[in-house]
């Protein structure tokens, strides 16, 4: 279930269907992107006004909504894939069946617009970073983070992850990868003053995990890996800026 991109192009959507049941599952094939939710979320404050707006773009099965709870947020995510859509309406996300580069909600409705693990699976980020930035109002947050366009990123997170059991085969095209000096002059091109800094999952308890995992999936009763910020930008990096005006 976890190789189902062995059948299929690198980065095809189709993957999404067929992995729909790992989605939820601690230690399945999507764990580290719970773990990338967890420290996305940490970047968003808690609502300022009331009916506050977030727009999760790529929102998959809803795996920011956990970690969103109580912050006062109308939870909207946008996704292609119906099957992640469907879990996510059941942990508490309104959905949007659409492609991230045309979203069918009007200009300036979001408080907060998150693109988590997106850029890099699309075949036009200049695009989703357009469309991100015309959805938020003056003021309002984009959080995102993504994969760098780099000889390291292409060895540590295809060549290298992909080996592991717990990652998908062929879920990433490294063609794809986004450089994050490009993100930033683009997101400023729409008036977001974007700050990045690189992380990564803490080594500690990412070994401790992928020990936990050769014995047998004990991982469900432990802590998760902690994603931490880290000195390089060069695999994973995290954004935030504010859209001025």
């Amino acid at each position: 279930m976890r190789d189902a991109g062995l059948s299929l192009p690198r980065n095809d959507p189709r993957q999404y269907d067929e992995l729909a049941g790992e989605w939820w599952r601690p230690d399945g094939a999507f764990a580290m992107l719970h773990w990338l939710a967890e420290a996305r979320a940490a970047l968003v404050p808690p609502a300022t006004r009331p009916g506050a707006l977030l727009v999760d773009l790529g929102c998959g099965a809803g795996l920011l909504a956990p970690h969103l709870a109580g912050k006062g947020y109308r939870h909207v995510g946008v996704d292609l894939t119906r099957s992640a859509l469907a879990q996510a309406v059941a942990h508490g996300v309104t959905a949007v069946n659409g492609d991230a580069t045309a979203v069918p909600l009007v200009d300036g409705c979001a408080d907060v617009v998150a693109a988590g693990e997106l850029l890099e699976h699309v075949p036009d980020w200049h695009a989703v970073v357009a469309e991100a930035c015309r959805l938020l109002r003056p003021g309002g947050l984009l959080v995102l983070d993504t994969l760098n366009d780099t000889a390291l990123c292409r060895l540590v997170a295809v060549h290298i992850a992909e080996r592991l059991p717990t990652v998908p085969r062929g879920i990433h095209d490294p063609r794809l990868f986004v450089d994050h000096r490009q993100l930033i002059a683009e997101c400023a091109r729409h008036g977001v003053d974007l700050q990045v800094r690189g992380v990564r999952p803490g080594v500690p308890g990412l070994l401790r995990w992928l020990f936990r995992q050769t014995r047998g999936g004990e991982a469900r009763t432990s802590r998760a890996p902690r994603i931490v910020p880290t000195g390089s930008t060069a695999v994973l990096y995290q954004g935030h800026g504010v859209r001025g005006g």
